[in-house]
Protein backbone atom coordinates (compact mmCIF):
# COMPACT_ATOMS: atom_id res chain seq x y z
CA UNK A 1 0.00 0.00 0.00
CA UNK A 2 0.89 3.36 -0.94
CA UNK A 3 1.46 6.06 1.67
CA UNK A 4 -1.40 8.13 -0.11
CA UNK A 5 -3.35 5.42 0.42
CA UNK A 6 -2.91 4.75 3.59
CA UNK A 7 -3.36 8.02 4.65
CA UNK A 8 -6.67 8.22 2.54
CA UNK A 9 -7.73 4.89 4.55
CA UNK A 10 -7.52 6.56 7.21
CA UNK A 11 -8.41 10.26 6.88
CA UNK A 12 -10.07 10.71 3.31
CA UNK A 13 -13.48 11.97 3.63
CA UNK A 14 -15.08 11.29 0.36
CA UNK A 15 -18.47 10.28 0.03
CA UNK A 16 -19.17 12.30 3.52
CA UNK A 17 -21.64 14.75 4.44
CA UNK A 18 -20.69 17.01 7.05
CA UNK A 19 -22.73 19.97 8.76
CA UNK A 20 -21.16 22.84 10.47
CA UNK A 21 -22.51 25.51 12.51
CA UNK A 22 -20.72 28.74 12.63
CA UNK A 23 -18.71 27.97 9.70
CA UNK A 24 -18.40 30.94 8.17
CA UNK A 25 -16.48 32.90 10.06
CA UNK A 26 -13.35 31.85 12.69
CA UNK A 27 -12.73 28.57 14.04
CA UNK A 28 -15.81 27.31 12.28
CA UNK A 29 -14.99 28.28 8.81
CA UNK A 30 -11.50 27.05 9.31
CA UNK A 31 -13.10 23.41 10.23
CA UNK A 32 -15.24 23.64 7.15
CA UNK A 33 -12.76 24.18 4.94
CA UNK A 34 -10.62 21.07 6.19
CA UNK A 35 -13.39 18.70 6.25
CA UNK A 36 -14.23 20.07 2.50
CA UNK A 37 -10.99 19.73 1.33
CA UNK A 38 -10.49 16.15 2.96
CA UNK A 39 -13.13 15.02 0.48
CA UNK A 40 -16.46 15.86 2.34
CA UNK A 41 -19.52 17.66 1.16
CA UNK A 42 -20.36 20.86 3.57
CA UNK A 43 -23.14 22.44 4.81
CA UNK A 44 -22.36 25.44 6.74
CA UNK A 45 -25.40 26.87 8.83
CA UNK A 46 -24.58 30.85 10.18
CA UNK A 47 -26.94 34.07 10.06
CA UNK A 48 -25.23 36.44 7.97
CA UNK A 49 -25.54 35.33 4.08
CA UNK A 50 -22.99 37.78 2.95
CA UNK A 51 -20.39 35.35 5.19
CA UNK A 52 -21.69 32.65 4.26
CA UNK A 53 -21.87 32.96 0.13
CA UNK A 54 -18.60 33.77 0.36
CA UNK A 55 -17.01 31.20 2.34
CA UNK A 56 -19.24 28.86 0.16
CA UNK A 57 -17.74 30.31 -2.99
CA UNK A 58 -13.93 29.86 -1.62
CA UNK A 59 -14.40 26.54 -1.42
CA UNK A 60 -16.44 25.72 -4.62
CA UNK A 61 -13.98 27.58 -6.67
CA UNK A 62 -11.58 24.96 -5.26
CA UNK A 63 -14.05 22.16 -6.23
CA UNK A 64 -14.83 21.61 -2.86
CA UNK A 65 -18.97 20.81 -2.80
CA UNK A 66 -20.39 22.65 -0.09
CA UNK A 67 -23.80 24.85 0.10
CA UNK A 68 -25.09 26.87 3.11
CA UNK A 69 -28.86 27.58 5.15
CA UNK A 70 -28.79 31.05 7.04
CA UNK A 71 -30.48 30.54 10.37
CA UNK A 72 -30.92 32.05 13.80
CA UNK A 73 -29.92 29.17 15.66
CA UNK A 74 -31.33 30.66 19.40
CA UNK A 75 -34.94 29.74 18.36
CA UNK A 76 -36.16 26.12 18.63
CA UNK A 77 -38.30 25.83 15.32
CA UNK A 78 -35.50 27.89 13.55
CA UNK A 79 -32.80 25.39 14.39
CA UNK A 80 -35.01 22.23 13.37
CA UNK A 81 -36.03 23.93 10.08
CA UNK A 82 -32.40 24.91 9.53
CA UNK A 83 -31.77 21.30 9.96
CA UNK A 84 -34.11 19.85 7.21
CA UNK A 85 -33.16 22.35 5.04
CA UNK A 86 -29.29 21.36 6.18
CA UNK A 87 -29.72 18.09 4.65
CA UNK A 88 -31.46 18.60 1.33
CA UNK A 89 -27.84 19.90 -0.68
CA UNK A 90 -25.93 16.40 -0.16
CA UNK A 91 -28.36 14.67 2.20
CA UNK A 92 -28.36 13.12 5.88
CA UNK A 93 -25.14 14.44 7.21
CA UNK A 94 -22.41 11.63 8.88
CA UNK A 95 -20.37 14.79 10.67
CA UNK A 96 -22.01 16.75 12.96
CA UNK A 97 -19.90 20.18 13.83
CA UNK A 98 -21.05 22.53 16.75
CA UNK A 99 -19.08 25.50 16.76
CA UNK A 100 -21.33 28.30 16.13
CA UNK A 101 -21.82 30.37 19.61
CA UNK A 102 -22.30 33.35 21.33
CA UNK A 103 -20.11 34.48 24.10
CA UNK A 104 -21.71 37.23 26.28
CA UNK A 105 -19.91 38.19 29.53
CA UNK A 106 -21.48 40.44 32.01
CA UNK A 107 -20.47 40.23 35.81
CA UNK A 108 -22.25 37.51 37.39
CA UNK A 109 -24.04 39.91 39.77
CA UNK A 110 -25.26 41.43 36.79
CA UNK A 111 -26.35 38.14 34.31
CA UNK A 112 -29.94 38.73 33.82
CA UNK A 113 -32.92 35.90 32.26
CA UNK A 114 -32.51 37.10 28.80
CA UNK A 115 -28.67 36.81 28.54
CA UNK A 116 -28.38 33.61 30.87
CA UNK A 117 -31.58 31.97 27.93
CA UNK A 118 -29.90 33.45 24.60
CA UNK A 119 -26.74 31.82 25.73
CA UNK A 120 -27.94 28.32 26.68
CA UNK A 121 -30.08 28.48 23.41
CA UNK A 122 -27.25 29.23 21.32
CA UNK A 123 -24.59 26.77 22.86
CA UNK A 124 -26.32 24.11 24.36
CA UNK A 125 -29.74 23.73 23.29
CA UNK A 126 -29.26 24.35 19.68
CA UNK A 127 -26.09 21.60 19.57
CA UNK A 128 -28.58 18.96 21.61
CA UNK A 129 -31.53 19.45 18.73
CA UNK A 130 -29.00 18.88 16.18
CA UNK A 131 -27.94 15.68 17.75
CA UNK A 132 -31.46 14.45 18.21
CA UNK A 133 -32.03 14.96 14.64
CA UNK A 134 -29.25 13.67 13.00
CA UNK A 135 -27.60 11.05 15.94
CA UNK A 136 -30.01 8.25 15.53
CA UNK A 137 -29.90 8.24 11.78
CA UNK A 138 -26.00 7.89 12.08
CA UNK A 139 -26.45 5.04 14.15
CA UNK A 140 -28.67 3.32 12.29
CA UNK A 141 -26.10 3.75 9.22
CA UNK A 142 -23.57 2.29 11.38
CA UNK A 143 -21.25 5.72 10.82
CA UNK A 144 -21.08 9.10 12.78
CA UNK A 145 -18.91 11.93 14.27
CA UNK A 146 -20.52 14.53 16.39
CA UNK A 147 -17.59 17.42 17.27
CA UNK A 148 -18.56 20.08 19.57
CA UNK A 149 -16.07 23.32 19.80
CA UNK A 150 -16.33 24.40 23.37
CA UNK A 151 -14.23 26.67 25.60
CA UNK A 152 -11.38 26.81 28.40
CA UNK A 153 -14.37 27.97 30.61
CA UNK A 154 -15.57 24.48 30.77
CA UNK A 155 -12.85 23.58 32.79
CA UNK A 156 -12.01 25.98 34.61
CA UNK A 157 -13.19 29.86 35.62
CA UNK A 158 -11.24 32.65 34.38
CA UNK A 159 -12.22 36.17 32.37
CA UNK A 160 -16.14 36.38 33.94
CA UNK A 161 -17.05 32.90 32.55
CA UNK A 162 -20.49 33.78 33.77
CA UNK A 163 -23.23 32.02 31.51
CA UNK A 164 -20.56 30.99 28.77
CA UNK A 165 -18.55 28.75 31.16
CA UNK A 166 -21.46 27.25 31.85
CA UNK A 167 -23.01 26.30 28.30
CA UNK A 168 -19.78 25.23 27.25
CA UNK A 169 -19.30 22.71 30.71
CA UNK A 170 -22.74 21.44 29.78
CA UNK A 171 -22.15 21.07 26.45
CA UNK A 172 -18.72 18.38 27.40
CA UNK A 173 -21.70 16.79 29.54
CA UNK A 174 -23.82 16.57 26.50
CA UNK A 175 -20.74 14.89 24.54
CA UNK A 176 -20.54 12.53 27.14
CA UNK A 177 -24.13 11.55 26.90
CA UNK A 178 -24.44 11.11 23.14
CA UNK A 179 -21.21 9.10 23.07
CA UNK A 180 -22.65 7.01 25.59
CA UNK A 181 -25.85 6.32 23.20
CA UNK A 182 -24.70 6.26 19.97
CA UNK A 183 -20.84 4.44 20.24
CA UNK A 184 -21.73 1.46 19.91
CA UNK A 185 -23.11 1.68 16.77
CA UNK A 186 -20.27 3.69 14.93
CA UNK A 187 -20.89 7.48 16.17
CA UNK A 188 -17.80 8.82 18.31
CA UNK A 189 -19.01 12.27 19.95
CA UNK A 190 -16.01 14.71 21.22
CA UNK A 191 -15.14 18.00 21.89
CA UNK A 192 -12.38 20.59 20.74
CA UNK A 193 -11.32 22.58 23.65
CA UNK A 194 -9.67 25.93 22.34
CA UNK A 195 -7.07 28.08 23.57
CA UNK A 196 -7.19 31.94 23.12
CA UNK A 197 -8.03 32.50 19.35
CA UNK A 198 -8.71 35.69 17.96
CA UNK A 199 -12.24 35.78 16.04
CA UNK A 200 -15.16 37.48 16.17
CA UNK A 201 -16.09 35.47 18.77
CA UNK A 202 -14.17 37.64 21.41
CA UNK A 203 -13.33 40.64 19.56
CA UNK A 204 -13.47 42.34 23.43
CA UNK A 205 -11.02 40.32 24.59
CA UNK A 206 -8.82 40.75 21.64
CA UNK A 207 -8.81 44.80 22.09
CA UNK A 208 -6.83 44.11 25.33
CA UNK A 209 -3.14 43.88 24.23
CA UNK A 210 -1.94 43.59 27.50
CA UNK A 211 -4.38 40.42 28.64
CA UNK A 212 -3.80 39.05 24.71
CA UNK A 213 -0.28 39.02 25.31
CA UNK A 214 -0.44 37.24 29.18
CA UNK A 215 -2.79 34.48 27.27
CA UNK A 216 -0.21 33.78 24.84
CA UNK A 217 2.67 33.96 27.66
CA UNK A 218 1.06 31.19 29.30
CA UNK A 219 0.95 28.76 26.38
CA UNK A 220 3.92 26.46 25.88
CA UNK A 221 4.16 27.32 22.34
CA UNK A 222 4.48 30.98 22.93
CA UNK A 223 1.48 32.24 20.81
CA UNK A 224 -1.94 32.39 21.10
CA UNK A 225 -4.02 30.04 18.42
CA UNK A 226 -4.96 30.48 15.00
CA UNK A 227 -8.22 28.91 13.39
CA UNK A 228 -6.14 26.93 10.95
CA UNK A 229 -4.76 25.10 13.89
CA UNK A 230 -8.27 23.27 14.26
CA UNK A 231 -8.07 21.60 10.56
CA UNK A 232 -5.97 18.45 11.72
CA UNK A 233 -7.96 17.55 14.82
CA UNK A 234 -11.21 18.08 13.26
CA UNK A 235 -10.11 16.15 9.80
CA UNK A 236 -8.89 13.66 12.58
CA UNK A 237 -12.06 13.58 14.94
CA UNK A 238 -14.25 13.25 11.63
CA UNK A 239 -12.52 10.37 9.68
CA UNK A 240 -12.02 6.53 10.09
CA UNK A 241 -8.90 7.17 12.24
CA UNK A 242 -10.69 8.23 15.08
CA UNK A 243 -13.42 5.38 15.44
CA UNK A 244 -11.69 4.40 19.02
CA UNK A 245 -12.01 8.32 20.09
CA UNK A 246 -15.03 9.16 22.16
CA UNK A 247 -16.25 10.75 24.61
CA UNK A 248 -13.03 12.61 25.07
CA UNK A 249 -12.44 16.36 25.23
CA UNK A 250 -9.52 17.05 23.04
CA UNK A 251 -7.16 20.72 24.19
CA UNK A 252 -5.67 22.47 20.59
CA UNK A 253 -4.44 25.01 23.26
CA UNK A 254 -0.84 25.02 22.58
CA UNK A 255 -0.16 23.72 26.12
CA UNK A 256 -2.26 27.08 27.90
CA UNK A 257 -4.43 24.22 30.19
CA UNK A 258 -1.48 22.38 31.82
CA UNK A 259 0.80 25.33 32.47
Amino acid sequence: MTAQAYLSELFSLDDRVALVTGGSSGIGRAIAGALARAGASVVIVARKEAELAATVDELTAEGCRAAWVSADLGIRDRVRAAADRAAEPFGEPDILVNCAGVNLRPPMSELGDEVWDTTMAVNLEAPYLLGQRFGPGMADRGFGRIIHVTSQQAHRAFVQSGAYGVSKGALESLARSQAEAWSPYGVTCNTLVPGFVRTPLNARLSSDTEKVAALAARTMVGRNGLAEDFAGAAVFLASRASAYVTGQSVFVDGGFSVH
